[in-house]
Parts: C-alpha cells; sequence; structure tokens
C-alpha cells in the first residue's frame, strides 16, 4: 500500500474449515495474539466459516503517542496524523477487503465478510462495520466506552468516562478531546454509528456485571439504533444481548452460541432467516424513552 510516495504492508493470517469447499465466508478477528479470536472457533469452522486473524497493532500500535503514533496506516500517513486507532483498525480491514476482492473469489467470498473484537477490538470491529459497507456482519463484543454505548450516558452509569477512554490511548481521534467534559454537546451519538451499519447484520454482544463497560448505555444505542433498521424494514437484522450469567470480561459464553450461528447463516452463509433479538440484562436495562424526541418514519 503507498500513499503520496510512502509504501508500508501488513499481513493476515487465514484459518480454512476442514470441511466442505471454498469459496468460503469469513469473520475478522481482531486480536493478533494479544486476546485471540474472540468468537467461539469451533463454532464459526463449524459453520463452514473461514477465520481471518488479524492484528490491529500491526496498523496501529498503542505504543505511541497522540503526537508520535505507530502502525502502518500512521507510517504512510503521519505519526502526527490527527486519525485516532479505532479508525486506522478499520482502514487495515478495508484493505484487506481489497485483497479479498482482488484474489477473484477462489477461496473467499468478498460479499460474506464478518468482523469481531472484544473490549478495545470490540470498539475497533464496530467501527469497521460502521464505516466499510462491505461488512456483512458486524459483531461487536464488550465494547464499552468509544464503542457502543451512547456518550451522553455514559457518565450517568459509571462507565469509563469520556476523558478517561480519550486519555487512555488515542483509540478516540484528537478532534474529540475538545468534547470530552461535554458530551452533550456532540453533534451525535452512538446510536448513529449503529444506524450506520443498517441494514446490515449486526449482533452486539454486551456484559452486563462489568459497570465500566456502560451496558446500560450500549442498549439504549441499540434500541435506538434499531428504530433506523425499524425504518428501514430490516428490524429483524439487528441483535443485542446482555443477558448473560458469566461476568468475566471477554469470556466465550453460551448463551451468545445459538444467536451467532443464526446470524452466521443468514449473513454470511445464507442458509437461515432467523429474526435478531434484543435481550437485556435486567440490571443493565436502559430506557430508550428517557434520551428520545422524535418518531419513527417509515423510509422508502
Amino acid at each position: 500500500m503507498s500513499h503520496q510516495g510512502k509504501r508500508t504492508s501488513f499481513t493476515a493470517s487465514v484459518e480454512l474449515p476442514s470441511s466442505g469447499s471454498g469459496p468460503y465466508p469469513a469473520i475478522v478477528g481482531l486480536g493478533g495474539g494479544f486476546l485471540g479470536f474472540p468468537l467461539n472457533t469451533s463454532l464459526v469452522k463449524g459453520e463452514g466459516v473461514a477465520i481471518i486473524n488479524y492484528d490491529p497493532y500491526a496498523v496501529g500500535s498503542e505504543s505511541g503517542s497522540r503526537s508520535a503514533k505507530r502502525g502502518a496506516f500512521y507510517d504512510i500517513y503521519g505519526s502526527n496524523s490527527t486519525t485516532g486507532l479505532l479508525a486506522a483498525w478499520s482502514w487495515g480491514v478495508s484493505r484487506i477487503l481489497d485483497v479479498i476482492e482482488q484474489s477473484g473469489g477462489a477461496i473467499l467470498k468478498a460479499d460474506a465478510v464478518g468482523v469481531s473484537g472484544c473490549s478495545r477490538f470490540g470498539k475497533g470491529a464496530f467501527t469497521i462495520g460502521a464505516f466499510d459497507q462491505r461488512i456483512a456482519l458486524t459483531l461487536p463484543i464488550e465494547s464499552g466506552s468509544g464503542g457502543v454505548p451512547i456518550w451522553r450516558g455514559i457518565p450517568g452509569e459509571g462507565a469509563q468516562s469520556p476523558s478517561s477512554a480519550y486519555g487512555e490511548t488515542y483509540w478516540l481521534g484528537d478532534a474529540f478531546g475538545s468534547f470530552t467534559s461535554r458530551v452533550t454537546s456532540l453533534p451525535l451519538d452512538t446510536h448513529e454509528v449503529v444506524a450506520m451499519v443498517a441494514p446490515r447484520g449486526l449482533f452486539i454482544m454486551d456484559n452486563p456485571h462489568i459497570a465500566n463497560l456502560g451496558p446500560k448505555s450500549a442498549h439504549v444505542a441499540a434500541l435506538a439504533g434499531a428504530e433506523v433498521y425499524k425504518a428501514l424494514g430490516a428490524q429483524g437484522n439487528i441483535s443485542y444481548i446482555s443477558a448473560v450469567s458469566d461476568g468475566s470480561h471477554c469470556a466465550q459464553r453460551t448463551e451468545w452460541n445459538e444467536p451467532l450461528r443464526q446470524n452466521i447463516r443468514k449473513f454470511l452463509t445464507k442458509t437461515g432467516s432467523s429474526s435478531g433479538v434484543i435481550s437485556a440484562a435486567s440490571k443493565a436495562t436502559g430506557n430508550l424513552s428517557e434520551w428520545r424526541d422524535w418518531t419513527t418514519p417509515t423510509l422508502p
């Protein structure tokens, strides 16, 4: 890859299912050894879906600083770029999709690719799904502040504060710095990022047992975003599940297995048609009516 005379590169590995024949659908998993593949690997491969192991840190490393950013993205766009890591990681997956498209489609299907990640990589997966419409299924897990939860709800929920999320590392673009103490002045909120994924597949997995993740605010974002899906006649294409028993961060949960399987079959292998579900834990249920002063239109 090159930009204005500067060149860079990075790699991603592919694991194919042990049965069937290509071309295969695929899920890009953000991890690269830090958290590993975020989903149930045997379930994914068992459904005939390939795994693409993507190391976001090769594209945008957290070892830099806002004035000296590091990674393949910043090698060509400049270490002082105002672009944050989430957008840089998204750029990396878009380049992977370019390669799949240009490969001729003998091994992987370019029109049947999903993306997933947990925690900071859940933020990344959410961003990637919003900004590249070639992603057929977006699967963010426990994304926390800077991911699915609405910014306006975070201060009242005890989740990681906007200033903390901005200051922990440069996940967010530099422009967000002026809003960390005044999120109510933001011209948008994350429910509109959910809407950017619509009408494509979206399955948000959350953890109600860790308040720092802002699960109640994430539920509100899902509910509000689901109204956009409804307006588009695609209300069955979004799912949100936080009703899980295991409170460990980024744990594999049995409660997610069947919805994951259904989403894979609907959006990747094209062998199913199950409607999405929104199921929040009682301890982390958001109230959309507290935030909404608009009604849902029916769009053509």
